[in-house]
């Protein structure tokens, strides 16, 4: 009893700080009288009002600045009393203080009765320049800041119509508004009383931390595990070789002595030197009585071959979590096998066997998966079909019937859900761009709308379905049937995109209406040299005024030539998997091996050799379909 009296004081004076902070007035105001009327001191708060006030200080001098446009002052109180958290790491801030940048370096131009001090002027602008050049650089692929990074170089940017909003009389109040919640929110979190405090540290933090260890201890003991069988495997091998090594130091002493050493010995010593599952092939693949033949050990076996109707059969009818893991390995399959004979043996026996049911006409089929109630399911379905249009042979198993194409346009459309099934759908209709006749269809199908709506906030996008969606618009835009009134990663299919539409006469006439030239030669004063010819070629063909030759590829022309004929395996592919398998449960080849193996029929298939292509520049914006993968690789496109 004696220690809570001891405290009492500055326990009381911490629940009215809470109080007061959590704005409960009326029961602030019958706990200090009920305090009172008990003769309890109430303990005020170390520095709790001072900092109050001192908070309210700072506001205010950061709004003063504000409306007087004195940039120096603002700033340097921004920074000294804003946290770097904050101003680096949340998105609101850094959108606020770009356009806290615009309002002083346009301040002179909107409240200055005459012309401006042209010095003054100049001064703001620079530093308004610096900032896009420094701080600013993060925010320069955004499209609600993108017009902004040509302030600077526009003469006079009261009458240019990219920046008529910003001299409205609704602007800079709007801004200001923004400026004191934001301020009001800062300082108030800021100022979190010493009970919160308190609590977090020995409260929910410490629950937090004992689950962080618990499955820190878990992982640990899971490596532990892992770490004690290798090192048992490594022991044996090691004890095997030294064994072996024993024989060979005996072996050559006997040599020196005349004996000499048959096939059979040798061959015996080999295979102890090799695990177990390679004793039996080894022993009937190499011939110790010929030299040279141990390269033999290089090869790359075929995988066994599958119950194909049994497989199908568990797919259609088999439970979800069966699905899932029979789609995952068969798509494992595909990713982690050796490219070359191997990886074509296992596509070309999913082709033969027609896995996915693509030439099949029942209402249950395979590819019906794709519309799955599961999640993982339709996700791991939208996975294995983005694998198989990674490969071109891939590629025309699935163009052979509409049907799947518009399953795919159909999920994209629908999916809301899942982003990862979302991608993988994306990733696919863009590998079917590189067909001619699944351009003509994506085309007639408005998939171009649907991209461009898509393509609205970019903010929103992963980095994949934003490289994705770019690729895919500039490959359906090639086409003169696809024309239609951004990272560093998608810039080349912007460009691609920009110089295929700038040759219709109409949209060239409002590009230029609307100073694009002025924005495109922003961008040469801050890019690499091969994104400036590229832009320098967008710019002449903005100022020309023919249709150039051969930048639309015609609608006339079907042949089916699928230019990007080489095939990409991504990693994206196997990324962020859903599940895992339980003690007991099998997954990947295993389950495949054990439960699914059929009669050995793989046979390996001529690959078909694509059509002299043509190496892109990289000096000319791209002209020509291409795949994300394909590019950053240096394919020929």
């Amino acid at each position: 009893m004696g220690d809570i009296l001891a405290h009492e004081s500055e326990l009381l004076g911490l629940v009215r700080e809470y109080l007061d902070f959590a704005e409960f007035e009326d029961t602030l105001k019958t706990f200090s009288k009920e305090c009172k009327i008990k003769g309890k001191p109430l303990c005020k708060t170390v520095g709790g009002s001072f900092r109050d006030s001192k908070s309210l200080t700072i506001q205010k001098d950061l709004v003063a600045a504000f409306d007087d446009g004195d940039q120096k002052v603002f700033f340097s109180l921004w920074e000294e009393h804003i946290p770097s958290s904050v101003r680096d790491g949340d998105s609101f801030a850094q959108k606020l203080e770009f356009y806290l940048h615009i309002h002083f370096a346009i301040y002179l131009l909107k409240h200055s009765v005459g012309r401006p001090d042209k010095e003054e002027l100049d001064e703001k602008i620079s530093y308004f320049k610096t900032y896009l050049e420094t701080k600013g650089v993060a925010l320069s692929q955004t499209t609600e800041f993108l017009p902004f990074y040509a302030l600077p170089f526009v003469p006079n940017p009261m009458v240019h119509p990219s920046f008529k909003e910003l001299f409205q009389d609704s602007w800079t109040p709007e801004l200001k508004l923004k400026l004191e919640k934001f301020l009001a929110l800062v300082f108030k979190a800021s100022n979190t009383p010493k009970l919160l405090t308190i609590y977090k540290e020995n409260g929910q933090s410490n629950k937090e931390m004992l689950q962080q260890l618990h499955q820190q201890l878990v992982e640990a003991e899971r490596r532990s595990m892992t770490y004690l069988k290798r090192y048992n495997k490594i022991q044996a091998d090691y004890h095997n070789l030294i064994g072996v090594t024993a024989e060979l130091v005996d072996s050559l002493e006997a040599t020196v002595s005349g004996k000499m050493i048959t096939p059979e010995y040798l061959q015996s010593v080999c295979v102890r030197l090799f695990s177990n599952q390679m004793r039996q092939s080894l022993a009937h693949s190499v011939d110790f009585t010929r030299p040279g033949t141990v390269r033999k050990l290089k090869d790359v076996p075929l995988l066994p071959s599958l119950d194909y109707e049994k497989l199908k059969k568990d797919l259609i009818l088999g439970s979800d979590r069966l699905k899932a893991f029979l789609l995952q390995a068969l798509r494992w399959r595909l990713t982690t096998s050796h490219p070359g004979e191997q990886r074509e043996t296992v596509l070309q026996a999913y082709i033969s066997n027609d896995l996915l049911d693509c030439h099949s006409h029942n209402q249950r089929s395979v590819l019906q998966l794709l519309h799955s109630k599961s999640d993982v399911v339709r996700q791991y379905m939208a996975r294995l079909i983005n694998a198989f249009a990674s490969l071109a042979e891939g590629r025309l198993y699935l163009a052979q019937n509409t049907k799947v194409l518009r399953m795919l346009e159909g999920r994209l459309k629908e999916e809301d859900k899942d982003i990862i099934t979302r991608e993988n759908v994306l990733g696919a209709l863009q590998k079917f761009s590189l067909r001619r006749p699944l351009q003509t269809a994506m085309i007639q199908d408005g998939l171009i709308f649907w991209l461009v709506d898509a393509l609205k906030d970019p903010d929103c996008l992963s980095d994949y379905t934003l490289e994705y969606s770019v690729a895919l618009l500039m490959n359906l835009c090639l086409r003169s049937a696809g024309l239609i009134p951004p990272t560093l990663i998608i810039q080349p299919y912007v460009n691609g995109a920009l110089y295929s539409i700038l040759s219709v006469p109409s949209i060239r006439e409002e590009a230029r209406a609307m100073g694009m030239e002025d924005i495109l030669r922003c961008f040469i004063k801050e890019g690499n040299a091969e994104m400036i010819r590229q832009i320098e070629f967008i710019i002449k063909q903005l100022n020309s005024e023919e249709l150039p030759d051969g930048v639309l590829e015609s609608d006339d022309d079907e042949d089916e030539d699928d230019e990007e004929d080489h095939d990409i395996m991504e990693a994206d592919l196997d990324k962020d998997e859903l599940i895992q398998p339980q003690l007991g449960e099998l997954s990947g080849e295993k389950l495949l091996a054990t439960e699914y193996l059929g009669i050995m029929t793989n046979t390996g298939k001529t690959r078909r050799k694509g059509l002299a292509s043509v190496q892109w520049s990289g000096d000319e914006p791209l002209q020509r379909p291409v795949t994300p993968s394909g590019h950053r690789n240096g394919y020929p496109v």
